[in-house]
């Protein structure tokens, strides 16, 4: 009987193979579930959940909601104990991959190719990306940078790109690069400089001596715990 560990590293080679230069993420947080895996390609966002012979398909109902929330397309990577029922519990633009072990190796098998998402939220999407990725995103596209807007709101400022002044392809091929050119080891660097620019715009701007005062106390509190864990990264 395969287990979800035995799947996950031969799976992320077979994927590799048929979709060519990708980027995993594993366990991602998505609404009320998490995907098992996000798969970024050139240009789409994957949602991958596996249903390994030791499990059953009690949550999957809630978790195809979640998925197709957020991604281009679906997958369903299912053990040869699911293969002749997965259909009845997932739509059919999902994709199905087959698993089962020969010889003691997982042997994978595309059953049914995935089919554009219908119900993806580009919104949703975004959420995926950090805020200097974002801001990315922005300047590329000529927009406003929207300094003291929180996420949220510069998310909707991008879908509202869509489709008059954007083709959704060509912003799908830009989230992508993004995703696939990650530096997860520069993340606290990259969130910590962002801010601190955006700190010391708000600091320049700040007519108010003891708001500007505030501003000024906690952009040297970050850039301190900054130091701190750029140490502490050091000595591991």
């Amino acid at each position: 009987m395969l287990k979800d560990k035995d799947i996950r590293e031969p799976l992320f080679d077979f994927l590799e193979e048929k979709y060519g230069k990708i980027r995993i993420i594993e366990e991602k947080t998505m609404g009320r579930s998490r995907a098992d895996i996000v798969m970024v390609t050139t240009g789409s966002i994957y949602g991958i959940e596996i249903k390994s012979d030791a499990d059953t398909y009690a949550r999957l109902a809630r978790q195809v909601k979640d998925y197709d929330k957020f991604y281009d397309f679906n997958i369903a990577v299912v053990g040869s104990s699911h293969g002749m029922h997965v259909k009845e519990h997932i739509p059919d633009y999902w994709g199905i991959i087959t698993v089962e072990e020969i010889e003691g190796i997982p042997d994978f098998y595309m059953y049914r190719e995935a089919k554009p998402n219908p119900k993806m939220k580009l919104d949703n999407k975004l959420k995926i990306l950090w805020r200097p990725e974002l801001a990315v995103i922005q300047e590329k596209f000529g927009m406003a940078k929207y300094k003291e807007k929180s996420k949220d709101f510069v998310i909707d400022k991008i879908c509202d790109l869509v489709p008059d002044l954007v083709e959704m392809k060509e912003l799908s091929s830009v989230i992508s690069n993004l995703l696939l050119e990650r530096d997860y080891s520069k993340v606290t660097e990259k969130l910590t400089e962002y801010r601190k620019g955006e700190l010391q715009k708000l600091i320049e701007k700040e007519t108010d001596p003891k708001r500007k005062l505030e501003l000024m106390v906690e952009q040297a509190s970050k850039a301190g715990n900054f130091s701190k864990k750029k140490r502490r990264g050091r000595r591991r």
